[in-house]
């Protein structure tokens, strides 16, 4: 067997924003609807919105979506759905007890009014539309929701797959315009080192006097050029930007490693920024490309952000 079929397949790299929705019904009269919403987070940050009495499902939605998701702030809804043949009307000993509880707080504080009806009709639980499910439609609700989770997660996932795929697309493609750039100022680099060399020598020869040497002059501009080379950048920008295609070509949980490697592009940039300003000819030509390398690298760490 060769050692390209031991490899291990790539992952697809997932975004961290997606959206999924499953419908079902528990009962002639009763439905529901399950949602899953993400977007980019540091974390896996679970936010569930379930309705009053199936506070048991909240703990086995965490624990599924805790197996099947690794990062994001992720909300999940349930929402009931009554259909238009259940029964209308309020629930009476609680319309009683709110009344009750009015009239007696206004004699007790001495005001006069009667209670507002709409008001009344307002609070929890006194419509009987909106009022809790019993313990055999909410026990319906929870099976039929954790049944739905698997094919939730996956219609979630495979939109987070989609929208991973094309923010690859584009990093890829801003990799390789900052390759470019990079390329660029490799090119240029001899040139601006002979400018900064003579610029320097020219002003050590107006600074010092007569005791120095020719040679002396000369040794100190060129040690003082060496330092202000921009080899070494241009080298750490290459390593970087291989190891970054090469986690994009992997795959799999890469966002912040990714984050990691621009946080380094950019701090190579600003050093060899630093030791091409001021310097003409091509020096000028070095910087536009140094201030390239940065714009690209801030999009880049935008898009970053959002891969899980």
């Amino acid at each position: 067997m060769s050692a390209k079929s031991n490899e291990k397949p790539a992952q697809p790299v997932f975004s961290m924003t997606g959206y999924a929705r499953r419908s079902g019904r528990v009962s002639e009269t009763l439905g529901f609807t399950l949602s899953l919403k993400s977007v980019n987070h540091r974390f896996l940050d679970l936010h569930l919105r379930l309705p009053a009495g199936a506070e048991g499902l909240e703990m086995q939605l965490r624990r599924v979506l805790k197996e099947k998701l690794r990062r994001g702030h992720v909300e999940v809804t349930l929402n009931l759905e009554r259909s238009q043949k259940a029964e209308a009307g309020y629930d009476h000993a609680l319309v009683a007890a709110y009344v009750e509880a009015f009239r007696a707080a206004a004699e007790e504080h001495g005001l006069s009014g009667e209670p507002d009806l709409n008001a009344v009709f307002r609070l929890p639980g006194v419509l009987l539309a909106e009022a809790h499910s019993d313990e055999g439609e909410m026990a319906a609700v929870e099976a039929g929701a954790l049944k739905e989770i698997d094919a939730l997660v996956a219609a979630l996932n495979a939109m987070r797959e989609q929208e991973g795929a094309a923010l690859a697309a584009e990093l890829r493609a801003g990799m390789e315009r900052l390759r470019k750039l990079v390329d660029e100022a490799a090119l240029l680099r001899e040139d601006v080192q002979k400018l900064y060399f003579e610029r320097l020598s020219q002003r050590l020869k107006t600074m010092v006097d007569g005791d120095f040497s020719q040679e002396r002059i000369l040794q100190e501009a060129a040690l003082i050029a060496d330092r202000s080379d921009v080899e070494e950048e241009v080298t750490r920008l290459r390593t970087h930007l291989s190891h970054f295609t090469g986690l994009l070509d992997e795959g799999g949980e890469v966002g912040k490693k990714l984050d990691f490697l621009l946080q380094e592009m950019n701090r190579e940039a600003n050093t060899l920024l630093s030791k091409t300003s001021g310097v003409a000819g091509n020096g000028t030509r070095v910087t536009e490309a140094g201030l390239g390398m940065k714009a690209e690298i801030e999009k880049a760490r935008e898009q970053v952000q959002n891969l899980e």
